[in-house]
């Protein structure tokens, strides 16, 4: 009977960037390595955010397993900074929590709020990411933009801003072991969700075949334009203040 586990997950995540990375240009290249401050930043703000949420219900793990940190180091994976540089989804190493540990009145709701923090610090990462592009744009215009750094730094930005969205998109998609699947199982009778815990793997699979199919950019692309546009709109709003 074939078998499915993670080691199987991480050989085919590997020929998926191989495969990527073969039909790449040097300019393919060269906007990879421009991805990489976005990608660092992106990993390690959200899982810091998971430990911040769950230390502030009452659960002391992410700090004794030094995780309340932005240092990077604390927080990325392998396999995962990959998959974000070269297939537009990806993950940090998942921060460990204690629920028992939780304050009472936290219990209930908490796992589900230590994973939304994720996704929130993301979109509040693409929310400052694009005022700092405004405010470029606004008091230094086109002559920095003129400049081959000034490029430089405007295309990185570029590249945080989409990657914030995306990920934080990506997680609150509903399938384990994605942090959307902790925030609506809070909603699911016990046998499901049981069910869901033990058929995890299977799930992964199911969102690479979406993904490689590119039917999951039916559910992601529209949500990502819908939040990038309120982005914008929030940070037109305050330049026009200035």
């Amino acid at each position: 009977m074939f078998s499915f586990d993670r080691r199987s997950l991480y050989v085919i995540l590997a020929i998926i960037v191989i495969i990527r990375v073969m039909n790449m240009g040097s300019a393919g290249i060269l906007s990879l390595l421009l991805t990489i401050p976005g990608v660092i930043i992106a990993i390690a703000f959200h899982e810091f955010a998971h430990a911040w949420m769950a230390v502030k219900l009452g659960d002391d793990t992410p700090r004794l397993q030094g995780r309340l940190s932005l240092d990077p180091l604390k927080h990325l994976d392998p396999i995962g900074i990959m998959m974000l540089m070269f297939c537009g989804i990806g993950w940090g190493r998942p921060v460990q929590i204690d629920s028992s540990n939780f304050d009472p009145k936290h219990r209930k709701n908490g796992e589900a709020l230590v994973a939304l923090a994720g996704p929130v610090m993301n979109f509040i990462l693409a929310f400052i990411f694009t005022l700092i592009y405004g405010l470029i744009l606004k008091y230094a215009g086109l002559s920095f933009l003129s400049v081959t750094p000034g490029e430089v730094v405007i295309e990185m930005i570029e590249y945080a801003i989409t990657l914030n969205i995306g990920l934080g998109v990506f997680n609150l998609l509903p399938l384990p072991p994605l942090d959307g699947s902790k925030i609506f199982i809070r909603f699911m009778p016990y046998n499901i969700r049981n069910w869901i815990y033990d058929h995890e793997m299977w799930f992964y699979m199911a969102f690479l075949v979406l993904w490689v199919t590119n039917l999951s950019s039916i559910i992601i692309t529209p949500i990502m334009q819908w939040i990038f546009t309120v982005i914008v709109n929030a940070v037109g709003f305050l330049l026009s203040l200035f």
